[in-house]
């Protein structure tokens, strides 16, 4: 969007809080790169230009806005419905790859070579792996900064720096302040998080209708490994430096988030991971926009604008969620989830809940007896093949999924229908296309709204609602009564 010069300018003259995050406006006169909503009276358009990402701006050498705080924003929907190699870069970046493992391991996940990855981001984005990750470590700073009372040095490992030297450098470089104040701006006599208790505000694109979205969450949470608790949804975290606890609750204007974490390094991946769940980047109006043109969906998306898809943090264990809910009910895969969980999750204490494990590995699920699942042989069979593979990295269900690669590999798995695939592709890989014909629920809303009750014809009607039919899926599914679409008493 940033090339389209007249659509960006109306969009900073309007402060358009809808294009927050899609680009940022940057001012040759003041070198202060802008979210498009800043309150600050819009500089002269031959003043203004316009990046694609913080990253970006930084390169140009901008440094952030100490008012609207850009790099607080929403993340570009670009990087969540698009499956090129840009958009599995940047989520696979998002999920802390490129400070693990480097570029050249962000570039064997994408399964090219390290200059075409740097090539193809350059050209797009306007920055290279390296310094998206640079902004994302500096954004990771800030949070810590302002919201813990760590020392700056940790506040620098922490967040993914090698030195203090370069931490500081980045951080008065990106914000045009130094660490210490930074914090002290911050403090306006609120005291600081000590631990690794963080507390954060999660921004979104308005409209965000809770109720399916926290609904679904909690409905199908499994015991020991979610929950909902006084209005919030709560759940353990498999991270990579250690676990952690995340407690989202829906609020008018964000999602107020608590994250308590065994390593401070895991910041910026938790909250990555959190967005993705809630499916916080998505682009409201753009999709109901599109399926409110179809008079069948047109009375529900006015009815309750903004629906957005409830995701997972993890997407090896939502397929093993998925093969344990296949032809049973909501409350039986539920046990049969909790079951696993406390036979083969790993133990976690949390002192302010009732959450007990993280979910099991699929390499401790690959080698369990099969006498031991207490449903059909056949889907025994189901279940220990796709532990199997996902164990042994043969489907790559992560941020940077090729998603209809993993369609193939899931189908040829035995016992794996496409209900079971567009589930997973739906949750695990994000895809908002993923559409499912055949699932009871969307059955009865079918019927319900005189839509065809055949899949294939169904599939044809759908055709129309292309490329949001998971969101589609949503709406559908919220004209039945189910606890899945309504926040929890």
């Amino acid at each position: 969007m940033h090339t389209d010069t007249e659509r960006c300018l109306r969009a900073v003259v309007s402060k358009d809080a809808r294009f927050d995050g899609w680009f940022f406006t940057a001012v040759l006169t003041t070198r202060i790169y802008c979210r498009p909503s800043c309150p600050v009276v819009p500089p002269k358009p031959q003043n203004m230009r316009f990046y694609p990402t913080a990253a970006a701006a930084q390169q140009a050498g901008f440094r952030a806005c100490k008012r609207c705080r850009p790099d607080a924003s929403p993340g570009s929907p670009e990087w969540n419905h698009r499956a090129d190699l840009v958009a599995r870069a940047m989520r696979l970046i998002g999920d802390g790859v490129v400070d693990r493992e480097g570029v050249p391991g962000l570039a064997v996940r994408l399964g090219y070579s390290v200059r075409q990855v740097q090539r193809q981001l350059l050209a797009e984005l306007g920055a290279g792996p390296l310094a998206i990750a640079r902004a994302q470590r500096a954004q990771t700073a800030r949070l810590l900064v302002e919201t813990s009372a760590l020392p700056m040095g940790e506040v620098a490992f922490a967040a993914g720096f090698t030195s203090v030297r370069s931490f500081n450098e980045t951080v008065r470089a990106v914000f045009g302040l130094t660490p210490t104040e930074l914090r002290s701006r911050a403090a306006r006599g609120r005291p600081a998080a000590g631990g690794g208790t963080l507390t954060l505000r999660l921004p979104f694109r308005a409209p965000l209708c809770p109720d399916n979205l926290f609904g679904h969450l909690a409905a199908t949470g499994v015991p020991g490994v979610e929950e909902w608790r006084d209005g919030a949804f709560r759940r353990t975290l498999r991270l990579p430096h250690g676990h952690g606890i995340a407690t989202l609750r829906p609020m008018p204007d964000h999602v107020a988030c608590v994250l308590t974490l065994t390593d401070l390094r895991d910041l910026s991946i938790a909250i990555s991971r959190c967005r993705r769940m809630l499916d916080l980047d998505a682009d409201p109006v753009a999709v109901d926009d599109l399926l409110g043109t179809d008079p069948v969906l047109r009375p529900l998306v006015a009815k309750d604008p903004g629906r957005r898809v409830p995701r997972t943090v993890d997407g090896a264990e939502f397929a093993i969620r998925a093969v344990l809910g296949q032809q049973v009910s909501t409350a039986a895969a539920r046990t049969h989830a909790a079951r696993l969980v406390v036979a083969h999750g790993e133990p976690v204490d949390d002192p302010a809940g009732g959450l007990t494990h993280l979910f099991p590995e699929p390499g401790a699920l690959a080698g369990i007896d099969p006498a031991t699942l207490a449903f059909p042989q056949s889907r025994r069979t189901t279940f220990l093949t796709l532990a199997t593979a996902l164990a042994g990295d043969e489907i790559d269900l992560g941020a940077g999924s090729d998603w209809e690669r993993a369609r193939q590999q899931l189908a040829a798995l035995p016992g794996i229908g496409p209900w079971t695939v567009e589930s997973i592709a739906m949750r695990s890989l994000g895809d908002p296309d993923a559409f499912l014909p055949t699932d009871l629920g969307i059955r009865m809303a079918a019927e319900h709204l005189h839509l065809p009750a055949a899949p294939r014809a169904l599939i044809e009607r759908s055709r129309a609602w292309r490329p949001w039919r998971s969101y589609a899926v949503q709406y559908l599914w919220a004209t039945g009564d189910h606890a899945i679409n309504r926040l929890p008493a």
